[in-house]
């Protein structure tokens, strides 16, 4: 039988099958053999076949096809990469411009991560209602981001502004939401799904920074169709296999200028006649986007904190 995973908790599968029913599973011993390298073989989101051992519990015993997934370096040094999840129709990354503080790296690893795994990506400026004397630093955000060819949410958990825009993207899709500790993705959720009833936590005074409330990921589902993906806040997006002469094909805004340019394998960086450092120069290519670009590619591809 085959069915999805939408949660994870442990070595237990909780597993959806066709009649909406939920079946707890475990892995069969093959797929937890050493060929796997990631953190787990099965991730939530996943589509697998498994046999019933019980009316509620069963074993899978393999991994159907995955279309597209989120990865990241692993913090585990017992294991190179860990699969965030999969089969994902749009990702949103959840941040703030103040409370906590936003990190546009951290942005800009995640975005070029789905761009180079496939996968529709989104981003939700959440508190809005905080911004009220940061007109112009919502306004250069909200530029950078625009131009770079993603739509942008503004929404506040508080006070419910944006929060039905949201929830009308999400219906009949699977929907991943990822973000910094404090961002107030779990809030975000319980005014989209109230019965989602996710724990939250206010920021640490002290720090200012956010405290882990979701421990393990999770599929929640809506009530007019699809799900969202909790996954717990994470504070670095290290890259996995992403070669840094192809970066660049994963910022579109820079991409699309390269057409232009004088070298076929311009890296946009010491070459003349450079057509995206010239775009950079006439304020069509945002000049912090650039900067995170240089520093992805001299880092090479080792995380971000």
């Amino acid at each position: 039988m085959v069915g999805r995973v939408i949660k994870i908790v442990g070595k237990n599968y909780f597993i959806e099958d066709e009649n909406k029913q939920i079946i707890k599973c475990t892995l069969k011993g093959k797929m937890r053999l050493d060929e796997y390298s990631n953190t787990n073989p099965v991730v939530v989101g996943d589509y697998v076949t498994y046999e019933k051992i019980s009316e509620k519990d069963g074993v899978i015993v393999d991994l159907k096809e995955r279309k597209n997934y989120i990865i990241r370096k692993s913090v585990k040094l017992s294991n190179p990469y860990q699969i965030i999840a999969a089969n994902i129709d749009c990702a949103y990354i959840i941040t703030t411009l103040i409370e906590p503080e936003v990190k546009l790296e951290f942005i800009d690893r995640f975005l070029v991560t789905c761009e180079a795994y496939r996968v529709p990506a989104a981003i939700i400026l959440n508190k809005i209602d905080l911004y009220e004397n940061l007109n112009a630093e919502v306004s250069e955000f909200t530029q950078i981001y625009e131009n770079a060819g993603y739509k942008i949410y503004k929404t506040s958990a508080k006070t419910g502004k944006g929060i039905n825009e949201v929830k009308e993207a999400l219906i009949n899709k699977t929907n991943l939401f990822c973000g910094s500790s404090g961002v107030g993705k779990s809030s975000i959720i319980n005014a989209i799904i109230p019965h989602a009833k996710i724990k939250v936590q206010e920021l640490s005074k002290y720090h200012k920074q956010g405290v882990h409330t979701t421990t393990f990921i999770e599929m929640h589902k809506l009530n007019e169709g699809g799900y969202i993906i909790d996954t717990p806040g994470l504070r670095s997006f290290g890259f996995y296999e992403i070669n840094k002469y192809e970066l660049f094909h994963f910022f579109p805004e820079i991409l699309r200028e390269t057409q232009n340019c004088k070298y076929k394998n311009c890296t946009h960086i010491w070459e003349p006649d450079c057509a995206v450092k010239k775009a950079i120069e006439n304020n069509k290519i945002s000049k912090i986007r650039y900067r995170n670009y240089l520093n992805m590619f001299f880092d090479e591809g080792k995380k971000y904190r």
